[in-house]
């Protein structure tokens, strides 16, 4: 990987951007405020993060990436050249670009991305999925002929995959992460106490309380500020780990269900391996308290989560150089009108 080139996690939630001397040198929030009006952009990441939910109505802060995919071509392709330009400083050798995808992001979907990376000045465009980013980022080698599963939970979508040899084995990418849980804990608050809150404080009520293991013995509590809506007025609650298991159970299900699906479908070499090597957790999902020992649990394998899970992805995507040429999967030259 040469200094100038640079590797993208394009997140639902955040950007990671890794320099191979300089490590992550980006990580802010996946926003951008924009003038309602004009539809020009305002701020981008920490800036425009910060922003959320306060406005007035003639700014708008969103992400413009939901559930792993481009929901808004114009608000990404601003903020990717935002990004990319506040990492890269020169203006003579323009970089090479390596941009993660979910596992089964359509055509469609990735051209809007790479479009993006092109028309914010990337010489040359290389797409990577995420489990092999995620993979690479821990430190697996998966060139050897071992079979390593690995399950990246990010914002909007989780992706799990076999990995051996170089390349992707078996599969699946559900649209089930951590936003999800944020969305179910907000509408949760709102049924249960007639009360309101916003996305940002539930993320943190997730991260103080939520427990896979929820009981009342382990149970603690968090203080929330919203709405009352039974007086209409600005008011605090206190929210307890078993008040939201209801919407950490479900969620937790599905992810089992998904890794029990793609286990299904593992030649059975490659499932002695994964036994005898256990399921690896990346992205920042996998910090839900007592994630991995639930699963463990359910699927009678050990669990182990990535050293600083959440920067897997953007350090496999950086790193992803290196083996260019040499993966079997998910990693390819997708420049438009350029060879590799």
């Amino acid at each position: 990987m040469a200094s100038k080139d640079i590797g993208i996690d394009l997140g639902t939630t955040k950007v990671m951007i890794y320099k191979e001397d300089e490590g992550i040198v980006i990580n802010e929030p996946s926003v951008v405020a924009y003038d309602a009006e004009t539809g020009t952009p305002i701020a981008f990441g920490q800036k425009a993060f910060e922003m959320v939910g306060k406005t007035h109505k003639n700014i708008v802060a969103e992400y413009p990436l939901k559930d792993g995919v481009v929901s808004n071509y114009t608000l990404t392709k601003e903020m990717v050249k935002y990004f990319i330009n506040k990492s890269y400083d020169s203006k003579v050798v323009k970089p090479k670009v390596s941009i993660c995808v979910p596992s089964a992001v359509t055509g469609i979907e990735e051209n809007a991305v790479v479009d993006a990376a092109v028309s914010s000045g990337a010489r040359q465009v290389l797409i990577i999925e995420e489990p092999i980013a995620a993979a690479i980022g821990a430190g697996l080698d998966i060139m050897k002929a071992n079979g390593n599963m690995i399950v990246d939970i990010g914002g909007g979508t989780t992706d799990i995959a076999v990995i051996s040899l170089g390349g992707i084995v078996c599969s699946k990418s559900i649209k089930l992460a951590g936003n999800a849980i944020d969305r179910e804990i907000v509408k949760l608050i709102k049924s249960k106490f007639n009360f309101v809150i916003g996305q940002r404080t539930a993320q943190n009520l997730k991260h103080s309380v939520a427990d896979c293991f929820a009981c009342e013995e382990n149970s603690v509590s968090f203080e929330v500020r919203g709405i009352d809506l039974m007086r209409g007025l600005p008011a605090k609650l206190m929210v307890s780990t078993m008040d939201i298991k209801p919407v950490i159970d479900p969620i937790v299900d599905e992810y089992i269900l998904a890794i029990k699906n793609v286990l299904e479908v593992t030649p059975p070499e490659l499932s002695g391996d994964i036994y005898e090597n256990g399921i690896l957790l990346t992205g920042a999902g996998a910090k839900l308290k007592n994630l991995d020992k639930c699963l463990e649990r359910a699927v009678d394998c050990k669990v182990l989560i990535a050293e600083n899970c959440e920067e897997c992805v953007a350090k496999g995507t950086g790193k992803s150089f290196e083996l260019e040429g040499k993966l079997e999967s998910g990693f390819r030259d997708v420049t438009p009108g350029l060879s590799k």
